[in-house]
């Protein structure tokens, strides 16, 4: 068994790190999760082994990074295709039952998950005990469009009529502008109320005067945008403020915020800053020597400040 110190990040496979937390002490969960839609190959969530999966061609390698890999057609291309939605379900269920157990009376977790899948996380986590409070939003300043013009397909088939009377249509989604952000919350005590729970434990409840400090509005959709330093490091890096935005909303100071799929630190770095305890997990090792050189970074300059 693990002993594991707060404050610090660990090397390893979430699903099987986290069943050595103990019971009862984290306050808040924030994790930008694998959505299980093909992003590269630790998105990939299912057994499926179709070998299309995250092929590429000539002109997705020429698009850029985030066209690098090839996902699935939303009906499927096969048999073992439509099971991929239920093997996400049955991924989360691997640790969401976990968090359950080690998450205090009426404590929160934000989970990042993709609009395609977030149905099957939001299942998982009200079948592992907690409540769904909300599906909130991020609405993004810029977001990569897919979709490809039917008419170039029929061009290359050398059908021009066909190019013609479908000029304008489209092959995929829209472009995504936001990212859903699911809100949970672990029940607090029977016999008790919210009221109860915040005297108790300072939670359950949630700071609304805190939105303003981040020039949001107390609506369900957050217009925070990404700065210089929330690129590069992760493909799916988050805004540190928008984390930052989340802890400070549900936790007071010297509470444990946990991420279990930190990637590179983002959540961990915000918690720092807020006067947070924190602790997290990452399995790939490059990510984790990133978020690990970034947390002392942020210790070093917390420190310096405090000395000057």
């Amino acid at each position: 068994m693990i002993v594991f110190n707060i404050n610090n990040i660990y090397n390893g496979n979430a699903i099987d790190l986290i069943k050595d937390i103990d019971d009862n002490i984290i306050d808040l969960i924030i994790s930008d999760i694998p959505y299980g839609i093909g992003v590269d190959t630790w998105d990939v969530l299912h057994n499926n082994t179709n070998n299309a999966y995250l092929g590429t061609s000539p002109a997705q390698e020429k698009a850029g990074a985030i066209f690098k890999k090839r996902g699935k057609p939303l009906n499927g291309w096969s048999e073992a295709d439509k099971l991929i939605p239920k093997q996400y379900y049955d991924w989360v269920m691997t640790w969401s039952e976990e968090c359950f157990r080690i998450m205090r009376p009426g404590s929160n977790i934000f989970i990042f998950a993709g609009r395609r899948l977030a149905h099957r996380c939001i299942c998982a986590f009200e079948d592992s005990g907690f409540t769904y409070k909300d599906m909130l939003g991020w609405e993004k300043e810029r977001a990569a469009h897919r979709a490809q013009r039917i008419s170039v397909i029929f061009e290359k088939r050398n059908d021009i009529t066909s190019a013609d009377k479908w000029l304008g249509w489209k092959v995929g989604n829209l472009r995504p502008v936001f990212e859903p952000i699911l809100w949970f919350t672990k029940p607090y005590k029977i016999g008790g109320t919210i009221t109860d729970n915040v005297l108790q434990y300072n939670l359950g409840a949630f700071n609304e005067t805190i939105l303003k400090k981040y020039g949001q509005e107390p609506d369900n959709i957050f217009h925070i945008q990404s700065q210089q330093y929330d690129i590069g490091l992760h493909p799916t890096q988050k805004p540190l403020k928008l984390m930052e935005l989340l802890i400070e909303l549900t936790t007071v100071e010297n509470q444990i915020v946990f991420d279990p799929f930190c990637g590179s630190g983002t959540t961990l770095i915000a918690a720092l800053r807020l006067n947070r305890k924190y602790f997290g997990f990452e399995k790939d090792e490059t990510y984790y020597n990133t978020a690990l050189e970034r947390l002392k970074e942020e210790i070093y300059e917390k420190q310096f400040m405090l000395i000057t």
